[in-house]
């Protein structure tokens, strides 16, 4: 009954293409909860993720950041280790913490690791992989420079990655940032997807992009206005 009532007062018309402007506006009235709302986008892009030359896949730094306080884990050891505890890393280890994961720990959101440390990482792969937290050189997170990783992890860098139908989830925000803050995180994410547009991508590249909330509705963005 509430979820029919909360339906009921949503606004704004979800038919037609909005400017980002406006979509974003529509998006953040229409944010209701008792708690802040996650802002979400969806992109649908113009490739087929099962070919290799079509994947695509990186890292971007959301200038308004994401406003979740991302859990880290770091896998190192010795003077990478105590870099990585300095830059403010959640939880820290190496041969121990592989085993506490693959005993089942998971309390982190994204893990980063010292390329030293990628014969023991790939044990984890059946666990971490199908989470998407598989730590990877080309987003940034097998890298010698940990406390960087950590701290851009912490500030607002998200990973990409296109699923099987070629759609790329993101958290840009929350209901409570400006729609300046907003549109910022955007127009960041899509400039980082047009700078990864694969070499077999063929034909329009961003074809839909949709913005909503949690528990709000979703509406269509006109992609030439976020920068597509």
């Amino acid at each position: 009954m509430a979820t029919a009532k909360r339906i009921k007062a949503w606004t704004g018309d979800r038919t037609v293409s909005h400017p980002v402007e406006e979509a974003l506006k529509l998006v953040k009235a229409n944010a209701k909860a008792k708690f802040d709302e996650s802002i979400e986008i969806a992109v649908n892009l113009g490739v087929d993720p099962r070919h290799a030359d079509q994947q695509v896949r990186g890292v971007v730094s959301l200038p308004s950041g994401t406003g979740r306080d991302v859990r880290v884990a770091v896998i190192a050891k010795e003077a990478k280790a105590a870099e990585a505890t300095a830059a403010g890393a959640d939880v820290v280890g190496a041969e121990d913490l592989v085993e506490r994961i693959q005993g089942g720990f998971m309390d982190f959101d994204r893990v980063i690791a010292t390329p030293d440390m990628m014969a023991l990482v790939g044990r984890l792969g059946k666990v971490l992989g199908p989470r998407g937290l598989m730590p990877n050189p080309r987003v940034g997170t097998v890298t010698m420079n940990v406390g960087q990783a950590v701290k851009d992890a912490k500030g607002g860098a998200i990973e990409f990655r296109t699923e099987k139908t070629g759609i790329i989830h993101a958290g840009i925000g929350k209901a409570s940032f400006t729609e300046e803050q907003l549109l910022i995180n955007v127009k960041a994410l899509v400039d980082a997807l047009n700078k990864a547009k694969p070499s077999g991508a063929k034909g329009i590249y961003i074809k839909k992009i949709s913005l909503s909330s949690t528990m709000g509705p979703g509406f269509k963005v006109d992609t030439a206005s976020a920068g597509a």
